[in-house]
């Protein structure tokens, strides 16, 4: 495995009015290219931040962050948005699908940015939803599937452009313990058999356990680095 994300002495702060926020404090995460990371911590933490960051959505104030090799800390925000959509797939508690557009069409729309030809985004958008088990749902609207296949229309999304990273941020928090179970299955199965990195924030225990390795964040910095399955610590930080 080659490092797909490095992060060596990240900080990030925040200036409200004469208040300084330091949400960041010299974090270091390094995730290997196939790895399933859940990553934990209390609000305030700082794990939304770094997820923040890990997702090119945002900057750190100083450090640096390496994405495949590519240092993103100064790239324009046109590039970051490139990067985005091309390497980097998004998963969310809230599902964010358009209401008024179907399965197919929500599944495609990261393909509809790039240009690409329209019988090109609905061959890969119609495979993505195969993937995730909705073939015969292409043409439902997200109020006419249930919160479980709103996630898996999500996840299609997140995984049509062929990803180097999958982001999810409490990709369960809206769902009942079966839709939950079901889901987790599908990000399982989609590291185990097709390789794909997946970076888990969540704040629910069986939930981090699917994951191989548990990152705890306190303080801005990474308090435990463990691997969930072997029980093993690889690598632990004081906060």
């Amino acid at each position: 495995m080659s490092a797909l994300i490095q992060c060596e002495d990240l900080w990030k702060i925040y200036r409200l009015g004469d208040v300084e926020v330091q949400a960041l404090r010299g974090l270091n995460l390094s995730i290997e290219q196939g790895e399933f990371v859940a990553i934990m911590g209390a609000s305030g933490s700082g794990k939304s931040t770094l997820m923040n960051i890990l997702g090119c959505l945002d900057q750190p104030t100083t450090g640096r962050y390496q994405l495949n090799g590519i240092d993103v800390a100064g790239l324009r925000s046109d590039q970051l948005a490139d990067i985005r959509n091309r390497q980097i797939g998004f998963v969310f508690q809230s599902f964010n699908l358009i209401p008024r557009t179907s399965a197919l069409e929500n599944a495609q729309l990261p393909l509809f940015y790039r240009g690409m030809p329209l019988r090109e985004q609905r061959a890969m958008a119609t495979e993505a939803l195969k993937r995730v088990g909705l073939q015969g749902r292409e043409g439902h609207y997200p109020t006419q599937l249930s919160g479980g296949q709103q996630q898996r229309v999500a996840i299609a999304r997140a995984l049509v452009t062929s990803p180097s990273l999958l982001l999810a941020d409490e990709p369960t928090g809206n769902l009942d313990t079966q839709s939950s179970q079901e889901i987790m299955a599908i990000l399982d199965r989609l590291n185990k058999e097709q390789g794909i990195t997946i970076i888990l924030v969540t704040h629910e225990t069986d939930i981090a356990a699917y994951a191989e390795r548990e990152v705890v964040i306190k303080d801005g910095r990474v308090l435990t680095d463990r691997l969930t399955h072997s029980g093993v610590s690889i690598g632990q930080t004081e906060a």
